[in-house]
């Protein structure tokens, strides 16, 4: 009974140390993200500034799903190279073992369990009567006081369960033995979802004599292992960068784990060489000095061989279909703006391609020539309209809902061009059929090409102003070629089927060129949103 009452009181405080992780880092998360994206742009120029940055920023935030989540975000975008994102994920596991470093000094050596009801009031305290990021930092200080709450829930409980799991017959001094604790440590950060709370149990297993240092060091590595997990089974319908990723994570994790396996017996050497009977003693800080040191020397390295390590990955899962699409994730849609920046490239290189065909057809009119897939890129239009529809923001949301109304209109403007190219296809054709129309058809197919052109270039202001101008021409000799043409029916100088067809022909310009202005004046106002 007693050891049921003590099983009872280790599920509480884990559950007691995962609530608390959870507040921790979800007000870390709102104080520091933003700044955390900020810092992974800027400073991740090669893989060793992207392994350093990502473990810094998982150590400040307490979250590596975060980290790892906005540098696939931009992968996605164009902003990161592939090569660049694995140091970060690479970085994101050194950074992870924080949170045991934390444990052991705090919760074992410092013992602050006695203050840690207290920080617990004055952290509710503060995001109940505060606002804003005080109110974020009020609940980071909770969730921080309540993670030594279950540390010490779980530290009194766990004395009561030495008779209840015998870790005897689990030895640690042979390969089998390591093996099936390492599975154990894999199935507990299945179960819990998060490796910070199996090394929490862990080190307070190792601090209660339930089990030895080797044992303890399996099982770490094992939940190094089972954080993998989450990575592998979000690939499952997912894009190529984020199967790329997500394989990139358990492929890396793996061979660290083998290394691990093979440290454990020098390492415990190590210590009983330069300090007879101090591993014993302070069990707890060396197993969480093991955890670090095998993953710096994995990140060690791998660094070196970065580039060809993604060289490997892109051949695993090589890359199909529409590279644009690939972008829109879905996984991003959990951090809307890593999202919008996925949609903003997508966008502007189906707009090209769509320019594009729009140059060809203009300068090659005949209705059944088209160089590129009208149809697939429909379909395109369609998928990234449907990512668009998955990304919900509300008006408070500042530029980023100004970013996603303006791409809607973007996409909204490239749908109709669409149709002007694929239903009414013929017009072009008769745009050049008529010499009345030459001039101004001729024109268009010259502005068009400057424009693909200029988009290319990223002359952005250029394209407006090219626009513009080609819109207001069309615009207003439309309206005389209009008189013109209906008073030369009127004379009988040209049939009723002459006269209609080329006033189909001056609608079709007008229409195609006043989507070609609004496109670019959205383009320019996306491209002003994403910058503040």
């Amino acid at each position: 009974m007693h050891e049921l009452h003590s099983l009872i009181l280790v599920s509480g405080g884990l559950g007691l140390f995962l609530l608390g992780m959870i507040i921790m880092t979800d007000g870390l998360k709102k104080l520091a993200g933003d700044r955390i994206r900020t810092a992974l742009f800027r400073f991740t120029k090669t893989p060793t500034s992207g392994a350093l940055t990502g473990a810094l920023s998982t150590a400040v935030v307490q979250s590596s799903s975060a980290t790892t989540v906005a540098a696939v975000g931009f992968v996605a975008a164009g902003l990161m190279s592939f090569s660049n994102a694995l140091g970060v994920i690479f970085g994101a596991n050194i950074g992870t073992t924080i949170t045991g470093w934390m444990v052991a000094l705090l919760g074992f050596k410092f013992s602050i369990d006695s203050i840690a009801l207290p920080i617990l009031l004055f952290g509710v305290l503060l995001r109940l009567f505060s606002r804003g990021k005080w109110a974020q930092t009020g609940l980071a200080i909770a969730g921080f006081g309540l993670i030594f709450v279950g540390i010490d829930t779980m530290q009194e409980a766990m004395v009561g369960m030495r008779d209840l799991i015998d870790f005897s017959k689990l030895p640690a001094n042979n390969l089998i033995g390591q093996l099936q604790l390492l599975f154990l440590g894999l199935i507990f950060t299945l179960v819990t979802q998060s490796s910070s709370a199996g090394v929490a149990v862990t080190l307070t297993a190792l601090f209660t004599g339930m089990i030895e240092f080797e044992q303890a060091a399996a099982l770490v590595i094992g939940m190094d292992v089972g954080t993998t997990a989450t990575s592998f089974i979000a690939t499952i319908g997912g894009t190529v960068g984020a199967r790329r990723t997500g394989y990139s994570h358990v492929f890396y994790n793996l061979i660290t784990a083998i290394m691990a396996l093979l440290l454990i017996t020098p390492y415990t050497l190590f210590w009983e060489s330069f300090a007879p009977g101090s591993l014993q003693q302070h069990a707890e800080m060396a197993l969480v000095g093991f955890h670090s040191l095998f993953n710096l020397i994995g990140v060690l390295l791998i660094l070196p061989f970065t580039k060809q390590f993604a060289a490997l990955m892109c051949k695993l899962v090589p890359q199909a279909g529409n590279p644009s699409l690939d972008r829109l994730d879905k996984q991003l849609l959990q951090t809307p703006d890593l999202a919008l920046n996925a949609a903003q490239i997508t966008l502007l290189e189906l707009m090209m391609t769509l320019i594009d065909e729009l140059s060809f057809l203009t300068q090659n009119p005949s209705p059944k020539t088209f160089r590129s897939d009208l149809t697939q890129l429909q379909q395109d239009l369609d998928q990234t309209q449907y990512y668009l529809d998955q990304i919900h923001l509300t008006q408070n949301e500042g530029h980023l809902w100004q970013r996603l109304v303006t791409m809607i209109h973007l996409l909204d403007h490239l749908q109709r061009l669409h149709e002007r190219c694929e239903e009414e296809s013929e017009r072009a054709e008769a745009c050049k059929r008529f010499p009345t129309l030459q001039t101004t058809s001729d024109r268009m197919a010259r502005d068009i090409t400057t424009l693909s052109a200029k988009l290319r270039e990223r002359d952005w202001a250029v394209s407006l102003q090219l626009t513009d101008s080609l819109h207001r021409f069309v615009d207003q000799d439309a309206e005389a070629y209009r008189h013109a043409m209906m008073e030369r029916m009127g004379r009988g100088e040209i049939s009723s089927d002459q006269c209609w067809d080329s006033l189909e022909a001056i609608r079709w310009m007008k229409r195609v060129s006043n989507h070609l202005y609004r496109l670019c004046y959205h383009l320019q106002q996306m491209l002003l949103d994403s910058a503040n």
